[in-house]
C-alpha cells in the first residue's frame, strides 16, 4: 500500500494503515483538555509520549510544522495552524515553516519562485491573522547556510529505491520538496539551533510517508538528535464525498479568503447525512458522521455544547439539512468576517518579513 501525500482522495480505511504502517493508536492517556483531542480528531501517534512528558514537566519541546505556499488557505490548514498554537500555549520552541521553494518545485502549476513568493505572503498573512507572532515564522528562502548545508547533508541519507519504495516515484521537484522537509522537521535539533530534543509535528495520515523517512533519516544522521514525534489527525475532508479539503479544487474547501455569497454555495452543494425527503428526516434522523456539515463544526466551533447539539439534533431527526447548513453558514461567515478585517495588518507584514528576511 502506497499513500500519496499529494492526492486529493479522501483516505479512509485506517484499520489498514494501522496494521501496514505501524501507527499507535492515540490513548485517552494524553489528556491535553482540548477540542481536538476530545473530539477524537487526533487518532495516532508516534512517540508522541516523549512529548506528552516534557508538557506535564513544562520542560521544552520543539513545535515545528509548516505550509507549502503552493496556493490560498482554507479550513484543513486553520486545523494545523490552530494545533500549532495549541503546542505554542503548552511550551513550545516554535518553528512554522512557510515552505515557499517546496511549493515551486513539488507542485507544477507554480511556475517561477515569484509566484511561490506570491503565495508565500498570502498565506504568511492568513497564519499571523489566526494567532501567530512573527518570531513563530521561518521562511524556507530566507534560512541562513547551515540550514541549506545541512539539506544537502540529508541527500546522501536517502536512496533512490527507499524513496521509489515511500513514494511509488522518483519526481525530481518532489525529490527536492522532501528533501526540504525532513530538514525543516530536523534542523531545530542541530547545536546550532535547540540542540538535542523532542520535537512534535501534526501531519495528517496521507503524509505518513514524510514521518516514517524522517525518522529514519534521523538515525542515520551523525549528530544526537531525538526521533521527531508526530501526532495523526483525521485530515478534514472535502465538502463533496471521497474528497479532501484542497486548494487545487477550491469547490472542496472553503477557503479562508472566501466571501459570504462563496461560503454559501459551497456550503449549499455540500455532501450531508441527511435522507431522500423531509418526511423520513424526521422519523429517521439524518447521520452527522458522514456529514460534511456536522464536520465543519466539530473541526473549527470552539463550544462543546453547540458541537453536540447539531449532532443530537440531527440524530433524533429535530434538525433538517437545510437548517444545519444555515447555521453552519452563519458560524463560518461570522468568523471569516473577523479573520479577513486582521488580514488588513497582517498582510504588510507578511510582505516585509517575505521581501526582507
Amino acid at each position: 500500500m502506497i499513500i500519496d501525500p499529494w492526492g486529493s482522495l479522501e483516505l479512509s480505511d485506517y484499520e489498514k494503515l494501522f496494521k501496514e504502517f505501524g501507527l499507535e493508536r492515540f490513548s485517552t492517556k494524553f489528556n491535553l483538555k482540548h477540542r481536538f483531542f476530545d473530539r477524537n480528531i487526533v487518532i495516532a501517534h508516534r512517540d508522541f509520549q516523549k512529548v506528552f512528558i516534557r508538557i506535564k514537566r513544562k520542560k521544552p519541546f520543539i513545535n515545528i510544522t509548516g505550509i507549502a505556499s503552493s496556493g490560498p488557505l482554507h479550513l484543513g490548514h486553520k486545523t494545523i495552524i490552530d494545533f500549532f498554537i495549541l503546542f505554542k500555549k503548552l511550551g513550545g520552541k516554535n518553528y512554522f515553516g512557510i515552505a515557499n521553494i517546496d511549493g515551486y518545485v513539488s507542485r507544477p502549476k507554480i511556475k517561477d519562485m515569484e509566484n511561490a513568493n506570491l503565495w508565500a505572503i498570502e498565506n504568511l498573512a492568513h497564519a499571523l491573522a489566526l494567532g501567530l507572532d512573527k518570531k513563530d515564522i521561518f521562511i524556507q528562502s530566507k534560512q541562513n547556510q547551515r540550514y541549506y548545508t545541512f539539506t544537502f547533508e540529508i541527500s546522501k541519507k536517502i536512496t533512490e529505491n527507499v524513496f521509489k519504495s515511500a513514494y511509488g516515484h522518483l519526481d525530481l521537484g518532489k525529490v527536492s520538496a522532501n528533501l526540504l522537509q525532513y530538514a525543516d522537521i530536523l534542523h531545530p535539533q542541530l547545536k546550532e539551533y535547540e540542540g538535542e530534543m523532542p520535537s512534535i509535528t501534526v501531519i495528517g495520515l496521507e503524509q505518513d510517508p514524510h514521518a516514517k523517512l524522517t525518522r529514519d533519516i534521523a538515525r542515520r544522521l551523525p549528530y544526537p538528535m531525538e526521533l521527531p514525534s508526530f501526532i495523526y489527525t483525521k485530515h478534514q475532508s472535502g465538502l463533496q464525498k471521497g474528497t479532501k479539503m484542497s486548494s487545487s479544487e477550491p469547490d472542496t474547501a472553503i477557503l479562508l479568503s472566501d466571501k459570504p455569497a462563496e461560503v454559501s454555495r459551497k456550503i449549499a452543494r455540500s455532501f450531508t447525512g441527511g435522507k431522500d425527503t423531509i418526511e423520513q428526516q424526521k422519523k429517521l434522523g439524518g447521520n452527522p458522521d458522514i456529514c460534511k456539515v456536522y464536520e465543519l463544526f466539530k473541526y473549527h466551533h470552539e463550544d462543546d455544547k453547540v458541537v453536540e447539539r447539531v449532532y443530537t439534533k440531527c440524530k433524533k431527526g429535530k434538525l433538517l439539512c437545510g437548517e444545519c447548513k444555515q447555521l453552519c453558514v452563519n458560524f463560518l461567515n461570522k468568523f471569516l468576517k473577523s479573520h479577513q478585517k486582521k488580514l488588513q495588518k497582517t498582510q504588510k507584514i507578511a510582505e516585509r518579513l517575505i521581501k526582507t528576511l
